[in-house]
């Protein structure tokens, strides 16, 4: 019964801790957006009113989202961290904003990534690198990319569209439109060619997409019945 009790006071925690633009606890966000919501618990928050958050992102469990190297800072009259429209951030990622970080739409992030736009500077050896003032350059990630878990960011990085960042790679520099990194320091190991398509060539086929209309009552019903990979074939191009 202690248990039960336990866990129940905890799923009202989660559901009464979230922050929503109904909703928004203890911060003052520069904008929350329509349908976004930050789980419970928060990680570290501060400099909300230089963060804008767009419409329907999910901010998963124990993410970390700061403007400025502390809090109570004057940062201006502009935004300093910008998540675009239905962004995912997944459990305990970390975004830090000293300088301008902006987010495009529908980037997804894996669990305990990290995003920095401010780094350490070692360029005294007599002086301890944590008391050295660090560098900072303004990061950007295209719209549509995927960070795999555990991706770190350096300042100064652009992401262009569509990129997808293996898991615990390290990207610095810049990232053209759809192209695939791994590595620490990442380094493009895929790129899509509008004419030859994905170079070197995928190893596996594209998944088949839910055909429209299919239920989830019926896919439970057919997983249940044939295992996961019974989905109904779609219609393919006509063979010749």
């Amino acid at each position: 019964m202690a248990s039960r009790l336990v866990h129940r006071a905890w799923r009202w925690a989660q559901q009464a801790g979230a922050v929503t633009a109904d909703r928004p606890g203890p911060h003052a966000f520069r904008r929350i957006g329509s349908g976004t919501r930050l789980a419970f618990p928060q990680g570290t928050i501060f400099g909300a009113p230089w963060i804008e958050l767009g419409d329907h992102c999910i901010v998963g469990a124990e993410v970390t989202l700061t403007a400025g190297m502390m809090p109570d800072l004057d940062l201006g009259p502009e935004a300093v961290l910008r998540l675009g429209s239905g962004v995912v951030l997944g459990r305990g990622s970390h975004v830090i904003a000293h300088s301008p970080v902006t987010i495009g739409d529908d980037v997804f992030f894996g669990p305990y990534c990290y995003v920095t736009s401010t780094n350490h500077s070692y360029d005294d050896p007599h002086e301890p690198v944590g008391r050295q003032w660090p560098r900072s350059a303004p990061v950007e990630i295209g719209a549509g990319s995927w960070l795999g878990h555990g991706a770190v960011v350096l300042p100064g990085a652009r992401l262009g569209r569509n990129v997808v960042v293996a898991a615990g790679s390290v990207v610095r520099g810049e990232v053209p439109d759809h192209a695939v990194v791994a590595g620490a320091p990442a380094r493009i190991v895929r790129r899509w060619d509008a004419e030859a398509g994905w170079q070197p060539p995928l190893r596996t086929p594209a998944p088949t997409p839910v055909p429209e209309g299919v239920t989830s009552a019926q896919l439970l019903a057919l997983a249940e019945r044939a295992g996961p990979d019974a989905l109904p074939e779609q219609p393919g191009p006509p063979q010749e």
